[in-house]
């Protein structure tokens, strides 16, 4: 009965802890979204007040008249959306090399790749601010995705996942006639679904949020990504407090619907290792 008892409020204060760190996350997103159609004022006036005294929607016209907002917003979705698919194709490609094939000196390139992960962006700038100005991919869109392509977290996430798959799975489709590229593409891949969806929204948000980046390799305001673009309305002198929120708001609108979409191969990516003998 104690033991019971004992469990009975571990779960209900499990729970009541849950729902203090759930309300903690959620209450900011709220306040954002509904200070986007508070006015200046409002947003700034000391004690703050939750509910504006008058919901304004010229934060939002103030956005799309000073900034080519759609633009950028495509330009977003079409560089994090690349950066997603290609890196998902090459990092699966190298996982699965690491993870099922044997040749000369696959630790230590693997070991090199993880200590990629150690080196801050910050170190690699400027050589690849004049890598893409020699090539003449500067301030383009393919000169952002092209440095996506891959990385090392990705690598090194898909081929743990991979190791893991039943090597029986693999000797039976051999015993099939099936190669290499046929057991990636029919079985490998099938059955890491959760880590790729999941490697696959963790990508997109990455690069859908990443300002360093955009901002050194575009210049152009047309070939500006929309976190690049919004630090337009954050002046030296003066910062422009509604259109800020207001465009924060539209540019978080999708990464909200990605994760609602995706939330259950998230969370599964996360949970499970993979599948085990």
């Amino acid at each position: 009965m104690r033991e019971k008892r004992k469990g009975k409020i571990f779960g209900v204060t499990g729970n009541i802890i849950l729902c203090i760190v759930a309300l903690l996350v959620f209450i900011p997103l709220v306040w954002l979204i509904v200070s986007s159609f508070k006015t200046d004022a409002d947003v700034i006036k000391w004690p703050p007040a939750f509910l504006p005294k008058e919901w304004v929607t010229a934060q939002y016209e103030y956005v799309v008249n000073a900034i080519p907002i759609l633009s950028m917003l495509k330009n977003t979705v079409v560089f994090a959306g690349s950066v997603t698919v290609i890196s998902l194709l090459f990092d699966s490609l190298a996982a699965y090399a690491f993870a099922r094939m044997e040749f000369r000196g696959k630790k230590v390139l693997f070991t090199i790749i993880l200590l990629t992960m150690m080196v801050p962006f910050q170190i690699i700038m400027i050589p690849l601010y004049i890598e893409e100005y020699k090539l003449g991919i500067l301030d383009t869109l393919l000169g952002l995705i092209l440095p996506r392509a891959s990385g090392a977290y990705g690598i090194y996430m898909l081929t743990s996942f991979f190791s893991r798959i039943p090597k029986s799975l693999e000797e039976a489709a051999r015993i099939d006639g099936l190669n290499n590229f046929q057991i990636y593409r029919k079985i490998v891949m099938p059955l890491s679904k959760p880590a790729l969806i999941s490697l696959g929204i963790y990508h997109f948000m990455n690069n859908w949020n990443d300002l360093l980046y955009p901002m050194m390799l575009s210049s152009s305001v047309e070939n500006r990504t929309l976190s690049a673009g919004l630090a337009v309305l954050v002046g030296s002198n003066s910062i422009k407090y509604g259109p800020t929120l207001a465009a924060t708001v539209i540019s978080i609108c999708p990464l909200l619907l990605l994760f609602l979409f995706g939330q259950r191969f998230f969370i599964e990516g996360i949970a499970t290792s993979g599948v085990k003998e």
